[in-house]
């Protein structure tokens, strides 16, 4: 089938029956359900970009193994033309959403072609693994399919183990093996848009002492597999209100789940590691699983911090306080932050690495930096935004008030902005800046940028520390010491 329209999503959807809770009751219907329908129309416009004529050249490209027009996020780059055409269609899936959906299918995609371009690994535990994650991809490609990942445990006691933790299967591992395959108990988080995703890979982060064999674990399934429960967050908005109040909220909010495996069967073939702490920790070091989606996380964050930088800058144009420096001071620092993201992910793409199976990765180190700026960057964007809004954030009227004849004239006096800014253009204007900076659906944006890719603080840890084990020496330290003491010398001889 290769690419699917939007329309076949949807009815991928419509066929499929997983057990979703939302807020004590048990939803049978995403599609038409109030709070899944608009982010389920977003995904399915995304599907539909590929054989728009305007973007499908673009984001797309035929396969050499099967002769079908597959996504270029399935693409395992081995030129260097291959991560353009990779960051193209992350930047245009970014920019339809403005960078405000995380998990839009191009970024496990992307995964899950790192793993199969690096089945060596996979295979050095066991052949059939090999095999299994290459089938996977192959069928995931294929078939356009949409997954979610759940990598994390739940956060219970932090400081034990998964082996330590008062129950057992508190945190997702296998009870035992059969003929059939493994049966797993227990739960993992954080899957986000899962509601609305036809697949679900998980894995974990290193970290896996001895004793957590059983928890060290990695497999495929359907989000309708029997005994999968998936237990939403509570929603930040219902999916009600109006598109003309909340132009934002009511159309990306992504919903994250626990997912809670009650005995669920994973079939031998959907495994790909099984049982094994030395596999789990070497996991993101040997596929490169935490490089190349890192080249889409980088794409969308851009488009994200470049979006409120936007609204910042309308804003301030729409009430004239752009000519005052202390603002202009903070709307450059806006225009300089997403400025140094896009520097930094240039420089990735064209410092690529090249694996020792042909792969180009984009270059680790500006895309860490990357993660390790944005943690800090989008929430000062926020911040920054909420000060130039000001108390005018807090002060906008409805759609309704301005469509009642008793006082609309009123709400287009005394909303207006500078000259040539109507009133309703300028009440829309915060009401999009509310939904990114006021909202409970931009205050959860604010806390995914900063833990989305895991403990910012553990990153910059980890960060110096590759960086010291990369640079066991300081050669120019050395040398300016080693001059300086030449000179000194030089002068005690001529004295």
């Amino acid at each position: 089938m290769a690419i699917r329209t939007g329309k076949q999503y949807i009815e991928s959807l419509k066929k499929q029956n997983p057990e979703i809770w939302l807020s004590g009751k048990r939803i049978e219907n995403v599609v038409d359900h109030p709070y899944f329908a608009q982010p389920v129309k977003e995904i399915a416009k995304l599907y539909d970009m590929q054989h728009d004529p305007e973007y499908q050249d673009k984001i797309t490209h035929i396969c050499e193994e099967t002769g079908e027009r597959i996504g270029n996020s399935f693409l395992n780059p081995t030129e260097t033309e291959h991560l353009q055409m990779r960051r193209d269609v992350f930047e245009v899936w970014a920019e339809s959403t403005f960078g405000l959906m995380g998990r839009t299918p191009d970024f496990l995609n992307t995964v899950i072609t790192g793993m199969a371009a690096n089945d060596w690994f996979y295979r050095e535990h066991g052949d059939q693994y090999g095999d299994n994650i290459v089938n996977y991809y192959n069928y995931i490609r294929d078939n356009d399919l949409f997954l979610t990942h759940a990598i994390v445990n739940p956060q219970n006691d932090r400081s034990q183990s998964s082996h330590g933790q008062q129950d057992e299967f508190t945190h997702l591992g296998v009870v035992k093996e059969t003929d059939e395959g493994l049966i797993v108990r227990g739960a993992k988080m954080l899957a986000t848009l899962a509601p609305i995703t036809e697949e679900v890979i998980i894995y974990s982060y290193p970290g896996f002492s001895p004793g957590d064999e059983k928890y060290a674990i990695s497999f495929a399934l359907p989000v309708e597999t029997p005994g999968l429960k998936l237990y939403c967050r509570e929603q930040a908005q219902t999916g009600e209100r109006s598109t003309w109040d909340h132009p934002l909220a009511s159309r990306f909010e992504e919903a994250d789940a626990l997912l809670v495996f009650d005995d669920v069967l994973v079939p031998w073939e959907r495994v790909f590691i099984n049982q094994n702490v030395k596999a789990g920790n070497m996991l993101y070091a040997s596929t490169g699983i935490n490089q190349q989606p890192s080249h889409q996380s980088a794409v969308r964050g851009l488009a994200k911090l470049s979006f409120v930088s936007d609204v910042a800058c309308s804003i301030a144009d729409a009430v004239g306080v752009d000519g005052f420096l202390n603002v202009q001071n903070q709307l450059s620092e806006l225009i300089q932050s997403a400025e140094t993201i896009r520097a930094l992910l240039r420089t990735a793409e064209r410092e690529y690495e090249v694996t020792a199976t042909g792969e180009l990765r984009p270059s680790l180190v500006p895309l860490e930096t990357i993660r390790g700026l944005l943690p800090y960057s989008y929430p000062r964007a926020i911040q920054i935004l909420q000060t130039i809004g000001a108390g005018g954030l807090l002060m906008s009227p409805s759609e309704a008030d301005f469509n009642n004849p008793t006082i609309s004239a009123d709400m287009h006096k005394y909303y207006m902005g500078r000259t040539n800014v109507t009133s309703e253009r300028r009440v829309r204007l915060f009401k999009l800046a509310w939904d990114l900076c006021g909202e409970a659906f931009g205050q959860r944006l604010v806390q995914y940028e900063r833990y989305y890719s895991g403990d910012p603080v553990r990153k910059m840890g980890m960060f110096y520390n590759t960086h010291k084990r990369n640079n066991p020496t300081f050669p120019r330290v050395d040398r300016a010491i080693e001059e300086g003491l030449k000179l000194s010398e030089g002068t005690k001889t001529e004295a």
